[in-house]
């Protein structure tokens, strides 16, 4: 799993993304285009939720839920969340996404279990949740070592890096450099003694020049796309450094 990588890593750290750019980043959509264009909202949301489903699951396995149950609560709480219609609510959220889903989350348990005892009902599959693969992927978190909200943040964070990982992979393989990637992905965490640059060199059959080059390119590439999927959760660009910062602490924590 990649960590964060701190700015203090390299001479020359990426700027923000322009404010032009930003505007078009997931969340900002969300919260500028709810009540004028809402089909683009909405196809934004959903983007979003279908990336950070599993922190909901796994908050609702930790909160004493069956397998069955959160499933049930998840797919619950995406089709009131992304029903048509619904936005004008979310129009009125400030914020990071990650506290916002949170929050709305626990508001629906809430409201679930004062209005429907938690009877189950069949549910529409808003989202393409795996439920075999998320209890499995649950069966390894850790016991009774963290709370609901804890573990929610633990796993939005884990899921942002292998979100930035899996954009990674895909523009090298896309590139024709997947043997590259897999051999340097390595520089990502910083411990350049994991594969000296000259054993790299000869497996790669270039100089290790070429491979220091390509090694400063991931890092930088990393950050860049890091910040990237930052900005789509944030409100607006102040607030990626701070973003990145909490994520940081809780991978730490």
């Amino acid at each position: 799993m990649a960590p964060f990588m701190s700015d203090s890593q390299t001479s020359h750290p990426p700027a923000p993304p322009a404010n032009p750019l930003f505007l078009t980043t997931r969340w900002s959509v969300v919260l500028r285009a709810g009540r004028t264009d809402t089909t683009r909202a909405q196809t934004a949301l959903a983007e979003l939720c279908q990336t950070y489903w599993y922190p909901l699951y796994a908050y609702a396995r930790r909160r004493g839920f069956s397998p069955e149950d959160a499933e049930d609560a998840t797919q619950g709480f995406f089709e009131k969340l992304l029903r048509l219609g619904s936005l004008a609510g979310v129009e009125q959220a400030k914020g990071r996404f990650r506290a916002f889903l949170l929050a709305s989350m626990k508001h629906f348990l809430a409201d679930e279990r004062d209005h429907a005892s938690a009877q189950k009902r069949d549910r529409a599959r808003t989202i393409s949740l795996d439920a075999r693969d998320a209890e499995e992927r649950y069966r390894f978190e850790p016991v009774e070592t963290a709370t609901p909200e804890q573990l929610f943040e633990r796993r939005w964070a884990l899921t942002l890096l292998d979100t930035v990982m899996q954009r990674l992979r895909a523009e090298y393989e896309d590139s024709g450099q997947a043997a590259l990637f897999a051999a340097a992905r390595f520089a990502i965490t910083g411990d350049k003694s994991a594969a000296p640059y000259t054993r790299l060199a000869a497996e790669l059959g270039i100089t290790g020049e070429a491979v220091r080059v390509a090694v400063h390119r991931l890092r930088r590439r990393y950050r860049q796309v890091l910040r990237e999927e930052i900005a789509h959760t944030v409100a607006d660009k102040s607030e990626i450094a701070d973003e990145l910062n909490s994520l940081r602490r809780i991978l730490s924590a």
